[in-house]
């Protein structure tokens, strides 16, 4: 009834109390030789006295008010054998029932009214009970309380308080998972329909009978809504995809790598984009692995909803690529750069994805990723043309000017500078991940957070922690601010614990307050500079150093990385030293692309350390008995300073940008070095649309 106790009777005060802590003493028994029952006020004291000249005191046990009582007295045995009696709140007061023969000062109200309001709600068809529960308090102590006064506050709680596991409506059509479930919808048969009829203008296939000895791929329908990057529909796409993990190495297929276009080189044409006022055009080949050529012999079944009557028992024997097989992307991107020296175009030596057409006073940058491309250059008419001619020979979509590429939004301000930013993929992500109504935090992860791998409990499914980590990967293509963060949980992908998927969820909760965090690109001096700092054993279980660096093209950040180094440094120095060396050799890697792309750049690049050891050991031979250890290859950057190709430069670790990539950071310094890499929220003429 609103307590967790014991009911205690006290003989000599003849009071009853309450108690959650009784020791049972079972060698006393002050009423052995009388019983006693918990009776009602209505029993009259006139029954046998106590051993000890006590009379017995009635203990009023709360009840329910529509509960019926039946009390069967064993005080007298001249009373009634049973009584009915139907309880009511008023019997809770010591004030109450003045025909009551039970005198007030030996009963003890045990629930007051105003608790009983709580446990015992009103019933509607009973308001005259409830007027006497109210009317019958008797608060006599002088202290003026908000019950007095009529006071009532109630408690407002957030929405999210009370329904923190309330399933989110979901508005998006549904997907269908397999070829019976788009049957009965038109808009899935339609599109079935068209890609079967470009299957069959492509001349994919043909049907043979089924060879013997020969083996056989399978073929499923694959279903997705293409939406823009507003979130709206843009089309709905069925795919026929074989079956590639049936196939055999050396039977069906051979090589399967294929290259595609690095993160660095498409942040890289950005800037010069910018740089340049140049416009980004935006191309998608429709079927583009529908154009590879096979040169192995590939038989697969016939696809579901479209078996040819006639030839029933045939099988498809596949003239170009199809989706799904594992020598695919390899021949698709065989057959395109193929054909782009018929236009004019060179591949970039550093990076095979990139392809450049330089005329005598024009210049134009193809990049391919699969099968989008970006086509950008100084001539707008000759990028037209480039356009015209891709066209003849694959079928091609022309979106525009780029807006939305991989997962990339490109936004273009009126003062020349581009914002770019991953706020849709970031969003889709933390509602993956179910924490869309989590609290924002200020930083991705704790300062100088450290974590062993047999720390907490071993998750007993590891797959959500897998998908959700290797999501995060892909969103620091613009978001350098989570890559130590990232490259952190990376680390305890093969066996993850609880505590691991606390840092994970620290992440979303910093995303869920930045979502819409990009990178600002603008015009600025064509000149390369960059700056390294690694944290000397950092890592709690191989005690290895991490390495973080930054490379800017004029003030854009184009080249960023945060990873742990492959051996033990016995010294920050070392470490240091090394990470020097990694971003000496990001910078000329930069360098060179920049030379396939006819781009001088004026001035040597600078590198910026902020350990005085380790720029004496880049420029002099000093201190050798520290890294005679080293590897030839670690050396090679004291060549790079000694032939002014690099210069080297010392930062106080206050304005060291590369600290955000190396360790956790307290959230004045991490917002500090967040703007020096061009990250923040977007323009506001971009947020008001």
């Amino acid at each position: 009834m609103g307590y967790k106790g014991v009911y205690c009777y006290n003989p000599q005060h003849q009071k009853v109390l309450i108690s959650r802590h009784v020791v049972y003493n079972e060698d006393v028994f002050p009423f052995k030789a009388h019983q006693y029952s918990l009776t009602t006020p209505s029993i009259s004291q006139s029954s046998p006295a106590s051993p000890s000249g006590m009379s017995p005191v009635p203990v009023i046990m709360p009840s329910p008010p529509s509960f019926s009582l039946t009390v069967q007295p064993l005080l007298s045995p001249s009373m009634h054998s049973t009584s009915s009696l139907r309880l009511s709140p008023t019997i809770f007061d010591s004030t109450s029932s003045a025909g009551a023969t039970t005198s007030d000062n030996n009963m003890l109200p045990i629930i007051s009214a105003d608790q009983l309001e709580v446990i015992l709600p009103h019933i509607s068809d009973s308001s005259e009970s409830a007027h006497s529960v109210s009317n019958s308090t008797n608060n006599c102590h002088p202290m003026q309380t908000r019950s007095k006064s009529g006071i009532i506050q109630h408690r407002q709680f957030p929405e999210y308080s009370s329904f923190t596991t309330q399933l989110h409506s979901i508005t998006e059509p549904d997907t269908p998972s397999h070829f019976k479930a788009a049957l009965g919808k038109p808009e899935w048969q339609q599109a079935m329909s068209e890609e079967i009829q470009a299957l069959y203008q492509q001349g994919t296939w043909t049907l043979v009978p089924p060879p013997s000895h020969t083996n056989i791929v399978g073929c499923k329908w694959i279903f997705k809504v293409k939406k823009n990057a507003d979130g709206t529909i843009s089309r709905y796409k069925a795919r026929l995809v074989a079956q590639g993990f049936s196939q055999e190495y050396g039977l069906d297929y051979d090589e399967t790598f294929s290259p595609v276009v690095r993160h660095t080189t498409v942040r890289l044409i950005l800037g010069l984009a910018v740089q340049f006022q140049w416009k980004l055009r935006q191309l998608d080949v429709k079927n583009a692995f529908l154009h590879g050529e096979l040169q192995e012999e590939v038989f697969m079944k016939q696809p579901q909803g479209f078996v040819d009557p006639t030839y029933p028992d045939f099988v498809c024997k596949l003239q170009k690529s199809l989706y799904g097989l594992k020598q695919a992307p390899r021949a698709w991107n065989a057959k395109f750069t193929g054909y782009l020296p018929t236009l004019g175009f060179t591949v970039s030596h550093s990076d095979p994805s990139l392809f450049i057409k330089k005329t005598s006073s024009d210049i134009l940058i193809l990049l391919l990723y699969v099968d989008d491309i970006i086509l950008t250059g100084s001539n707008p008419a000759l990028v037209n043309s480039v356009i015209c001619d891709l066209g003849e020979v694959f079928e091609l979509k022309d979106m525009g000017q780029l807006k939305y590429f991989l997962g990339l939004e490109i936004h273009y301000q009126a003062n020349g500078n581009m914002f770019v930013n991953q706020a849709k993929y970031a969003k889709d992500l933390i509602k993956k991940a179910v924490v869309d109504m989590c609290k924002p935090c200020s930083t991705p992860s704790k300062p100088h957070q450290q974590a062993l791998t047999t720390d907490g409990l071993a998750l007993s499914d590891p797959t959500l922690y897998r998908s959700i980590v290797g999501a995060l990967q892909y969103l620091t293509f613009t978001r350098p601010d989570i890559a130590f963060a990232v490259n952190t949980v990376c680390q305890f992908m093969h066996n993850p614990t609880d505590v691991h998927f606390g840092f994970v969820k620290r992440i979303l909760r910093y995303l869920q307050g930045t979502q819409q965090h990009g990178i600002t690109f603008s015009p600025g001096t064509m000149l390369l500079s960059g700056y390294c700092d690694a944290d000397w054993a950092g890592d709690p279980n191989t005690r290895r150093s991490t390495t973080g660096y930054a490379v800017f093209l004029g003030h854009n950040p184009i080249s960023w990385a945060s990873k742990k180094q492959t051996s033990v440094s016995r010294s920050s120095t070392e470490a240091e030293y090394r990470a020097l060396a990694h971003c000496a050799a990001e910078i000329s890697w930069i360098r060179q692309l920049l030379c396939d792309l006819h781009m001088v750049i004026p001035e040597a690049p600078i590198l910026h350390s902020d350990n005085l050891s380790a720029l004496a050991l880049s420029a002099n031979p000093v201190l050798h008995s520290r890294i005679k250890h080293m590897d030839i290859d670690f050396h090679f950057i004291r060549e790079k300073v000694q032939n002014k190709d690099l210069i080297v430069q010392y930062v106080s670790t206050d304005e060291q940008v590369a600290d955000i990539l190396t360790k956790g950071l307290h959230s004045p310094l991490f917002v500090k070095h967040s703007g020096n890499l061009s990250l923040g929220s977007p323009p506001a003429e971009i947020e008001g649309g």
